[in-house]
């Protein structure tokens, strides 16, 4: 077994496992320990059919048709002169071939090739477990078809999540027995034909085979499996966004601190804050005193009169709180200087930057329970009978061939609805931080739009906020959960079913959407951090010169020489010049630079206003490269 290789023996099948053959293309092996008890239980299934024992999907109908026993021969072999229409086989492999041919009737467009390699690995790992009745042969003609590369054709609808998904699961059975069609080296082709390319050649199914190939959970647990891994990915990138939000908001750091969580302990949140604060490491820009902060002023041919700063985009200010007007507040200017710039002078965040640790810990929760339901299910059995070929003390049959309902995706279905309800959240809590980057009245100082827009003809960033909001409503309406409406089939023989293959192919396909609300926000808080920090470091460069009465001049409400407040004006500007000038360089966590100057080699800051729709699509396809990822 190589480094691209999987073993596979039902038992230790991991996520990070799956989505490497499913994504990267590796191959698979199967552990001939567990081979020996494939062969054990398709064994003992052959000796208790030659002993004439009726089992169900053996020699019996399915579903509602259980209650009909197959006879020694057909019917119409009876007929004057034979049957006409006699398919190959014997009855027992007619009823197993009928049933995948029959149940294929899935529609709409194909799953994706990396879902269909997910289903293949977890009906081969499931199916090692021993307790199917499968033939070895078989289970490696299948996976002699997942390593060739053949991609049976899957629509996407057509399973109700109990039997299982048969449906889907008949069209990936088919294409074995030489139906169907499948992709091969990136053509559509006949089952057949794509079988015969790969050089293989198909197979006769055996006893309760066709129930194995096709009863399970497995389409629901691979796109499930698939999504978890986007959302893993998604559930980093999110705290990234906030935490490069956070800076360009010169934000507060106390709501993220670990003895605050530690009275709080839910695992998810904990985690949040922990990995923020990690991202927010050696930030000069959180927490810093509200006086220093200035706040955006239109930028006029008189604002710099230094050459290097004339190419600057803005002008900065702030406003002069006088001695009179600070009366019930001496406590706070005793701290800070009286100076109104862009930080509002009040102790705590918006809900969408201080409560993120708690909104994105539930959503990192909900992925957790998710995680654990679909670990276990990876290494379960899920068909139906199962086979107990070394069950002590049995006198019957029943008591070794035990029909239950392992295939019922319940399980998954309502850990995946919790996921589904979650990733509004989680995209709703990024286009609010995006707005309020935007948005003058709560950015802090920042321009309107992010855009300097001295001659009211830029929009900047106003419209990204309308596709990050039509996302979140798009997202919020496709989270009703699939899995509280069962729709009763077989002539009510499966009279409550899970819809779990709907539900999980939800959540799967919202990922997109979700990737893309986090995009637009990274897309947006890059554009308020260069704004955040220019503002900051041009106010430092103007204090570092020495001169005070320059930087007097971006203050508004200050006193004229010769007012009974004056001194004391000058005395606090000239405190204020002092501390700008001390700090030396305002920027964000190192973290966060990195991953600023990762969207920034692919998209410049936006001066003015051009055209963002390579920008947008730049933005959303490293998301979905994960460019950003540690």
């Amino acid at each position: 077994m190589t480094a691209k290789t999987i073993l596979l023996d039902g038992n230790s099948l991991t996520r990070e496992q799956l989505v490497a053959v499913a994504r990267q293309g590796l191959r698979v092996e199967l552990d001939e320990v567990q081979l020996k008890r494939v062969q054990r239980a398709a064994d003992f299934l052959a000796d208790k059919v030659s002993c004439g024992e009726p089992t169900y999907g053996v020699t019996t109908g399915f579903g509602s048709n259980a209650d009909k026993l197959l006879g020694a021969h057909r019917l119409r072999d009876e007929l004057p002169g034979g049957n006409p229409d006699k398919p190959e086989g014997t009855l027992l492999e007619e009823l197993q071939h009928n049933l995948i041919t029959t149940h294929a009737v899935c529609v709409g467009k194909p799953f994706a090739p990396d879902v269909v390699r997910a289903m293949l690995v977890i009906r081969i790992n499931t199916l090692m477990r021993g307790h199917s009745g499968i033939r070895v042969e078989t289970l490696k003609a299948l996976t002699a078809m997942l390593n060739a590369g053949i991609v049976p054709v899957v629509p996407e609808k057509g399973s109700v999540g109990a039997s299982g998904d048969l449906a889907p699961l008949s069209h990936l059975a088919i294409v074995l027995l030489g139906g169907g069609e499948a992709f091969y080296q990136g053509e559509r082709l006949p089952g057949a034909e794509a079988l015969k390319r790969a050089g293989l050649a198909p197979i006769r199914l055996s006893f309760k085979e066709g129930l194995a190939l096709n009863n399970g959970t497995a389409q629901m647990l691979a796109t499930a499996a698939l999504a978890l891994d986007e959302l893993e990915h998604l559930l980093e990138l999110a705290d990234l966004a906030a935490a490069m939000t956070l800076d360009a908001f010169a934000g507060r750091s106390g709501a993220l601190r670990p003895e605050v969580h530690a009275l709080r302990p839910h695992p998810g949140q904990v985690d949040a804050a922990a990995h923020v604060r990690e991202l927010l490491a050696g930030s000069t820009l959180v927490d810093i005193p509200y006086h220093l902060v200035p706040r955006f002023k239109q930028w006029s041919a008189e604002a710099w009169a230094d050459p290097s700063d004339q190419a600057l985009t803005f002008d900065i200010g702030w406003d002069w709180v006088p001695a009179n007007q600070r009366h019930g507040r001496e406590a706070f200017y005793a701290r800070f200087l009286p100076f109104k710039g862009g930080k509002k002078h009040q102790p705590q965040d918006a809900y969408c930057l201080r409560c993120m640790p708690q909104v994105h810990g539930a959503v990192r929760d909900a992925w957790a329970q998710a995680c654990r339901v679909i670990d276990v299910e990876l290494n379960a059995v899920t068909d139906n009978p199962l086979i107990f070929p070394d069950a002590e003390d049995a006198q019957f049959i029943e008591e070794q061939v035990i029909s239950a309902g392992h295939f019922h995706g319940m399980p998954l279905a309502l850990a995946m609805s919790y996921v589904k309800a979650a990733i509004p959240v989680l995209a709703s809590i990024s286009e609010r931080r995006l707005n309020k980057l935007v948005d003058p009245a709560t950015n802090d100082g920042l321009p309107a739009f992010l855009t300097g827009n001295e001659d009211g003809t830029d929009s900047g960033f106003m419209i990204v906020q309308y596709t990050a909001a039509a996302l979140v409503n798009d997202l919020a309406t496709r989270a009703h959960p699939a899995s509280v409406y069962s729709v009763p089939t077989s002539a009510n023989a499966e009279d409550h079913v899970s819809m779990g293959a709907n539900e999980a192919r939800h959540v799967l396909e919202m990922m997109e959407d979700l990737s893309h609300v986090l995009a637009l926000e990274l897309y947006t808080a890059a554009q308020a951090l260069d704004f955040r920090q220019a503002m900051l470091n041009a106010a430092c460069r103007l204090a570092s010169k020495g001169d005070w009465q320059t930087l007097a001049g971006k203050v508004s409400n200050a006193p004229r020489e010769g007012h009974a407040h004056y001194a004391q004006f000058v005395e606090e500007v000239q405190q204020l010049t002092a501390a700008l000038a001390n700090v030396g360089d305002f920027h964000a966590g190192e973290a966060v630079r990195k991953a600023h100057d990762a969207l920034r080699k692919r998209i410049g800051f936006m001066a003015r206003d051009r055209a963002m729709d390579g920008d947008v699509r730049t933005v959303c396809e490293l998301v979905r490269q994960r460019a950003f990822a540690k």
